[in-house]
């Protein structure tokens, strides 16, 4: 029997979506994104951010990497999973990643002419870029 691991997160694309195509012809497609907390402190509101990296598999890889942009707005159902590798060094390493089981595109913010594009908050390189994809 397996033990419960779902999650349900919405934010933003922190970029492009990457993907690639395993031996066997099934498309992998990576998604980064932040999700924003907002939470009072006092009399304050304080932000909180969030990073997380996203993994889809097959015909859902497929339809993020050829729709998706940095900056969209998606909602992600699916399960946390551990990876663990030894790096160049020797030294070990892990990340936790979710595994999508379902994204939802949110409808796209259309900007008022002159405005400048609507981008995620947060920087993507703030996440741990040594994790092999």
């Amino acid at each position: 029997m397996n033990d419960l691991n779902s999650t349900l997160i919405e934010g933003n694309l922190t970029r492009d979506p990457e993907s690639k195509y395993t031996a066997g012809g099934t498309c992998i497609c990576r998604i980064s994104m932040a999700s924003n907390r907002s939470y009072k402190k006092g009399e304050e509101w304080e932000k909180e951010v969030s990073y997380f990296e996203v993994d889809t598999w097959g015909k859902l890889a497929e339809n993020c990497a050829a729709h998706l942009k940095k900056g969209r707005g998606i909602r992600v159902v699916g399960r946390i999973k551990q990876e663990r590798w030894t790096d160049k060094d020797g030294k070990a390493r892990s990340a936790v990643k979710v595994v999508a089981e379902s994204v939802e595109f949110k409808p796209e913010r259309k900007n008022e002419p002159g405005e400048k594009p609507q981008e995620a908050s947060g920087n993507a390189s703030d996440f741990n870029d040594d994790i092999p994809f």
